[in-house]
């Protein structure tokens, strides 16, 4: 199976993944446990899934790269052009979310009663407020890298990022940054210290 087919066909599955947190970054991963992930040295990108291309800007593509090569350099892995150990894919996909919040204001009654409806006696009448319901939407989106052992043509690492998307350009690398840092936690090796 080719890396087109691969890739055509978890396209339809990736929206399991989605979620709907506005908290931190949702992070899960899957590996092939009988692969030695040391023994690889060079990786190359096989590009950008064509529904990707639609949803991000080149800008934001580039800081993802630049993001995912800091990464893999960090394990020892080296970037190539071509004929690298592994090939790299990158993907994202964005679904739009509704939410409904509702914001009741409660009022007060007054007092009632009696003892069978006569003399006096207690107790509270109905209470009047306002509830206000308001909708809102946002976008999750989702952000998975998949690592081919480039010679058997077989995904070896998978790792998927979900987050509530921030409009704001303001920070946005950083963002970029932390999602992809989080993501490759999950990766087979660690990092190697700095000495």
């Amino acid at each position: 199976m080719n890396y087109k087919t691969i890739i055509s066909l978890f396209g339809i599955g990736i929206l399991v993944f989605l979620t709907s947190s506005c908290g931190g970054i949702k992070v899960s991963a899957d590996y092939d446990k009988s692969v030695d992930f040391t023994q690889y040295k060079t990786f190359e990108y096989y590009g950008w899934a064509k529904e990707s291309d639609q949803l991000l800007n080149d800008l934001d593509k580039k800081r993802i790269e630049k993001a995912f090569n800091s990464e893999f350099n960090s394990r020892g892995l080296t970037y190539v052009e071509s004929g690298g150990d592994l090939v790299v894919t990158l993907f994202i996909v964005i679904q739009k979310k509704t939410e409904t919040m509702a914001n009741t204001n409660g009022g007060y009654g007054g007092y009632y009663g009696g003892y069978y409806g006569y003399g006096p006696g207690y107790g509270w009448g109905p209470s009047y407020g306002t509830t206000t319901i308001s909708t809102y939407d946002y976008h999750i989106g989702t952000l998975v890298c998949d690592v081919y052992d480039k010679t058997k043509e077989k995904l070896i690492w998978e790792g998927i990022g979900s987050n509530t998307i921030k409009e704001d350009p303001k920070g946005r690398e950083k963002r970029i940054q932390m999602a992809v840092a989080a993501i490759m936690k999950q990766y087979p090796v660690m990092p190697k210290v700095e000495k």
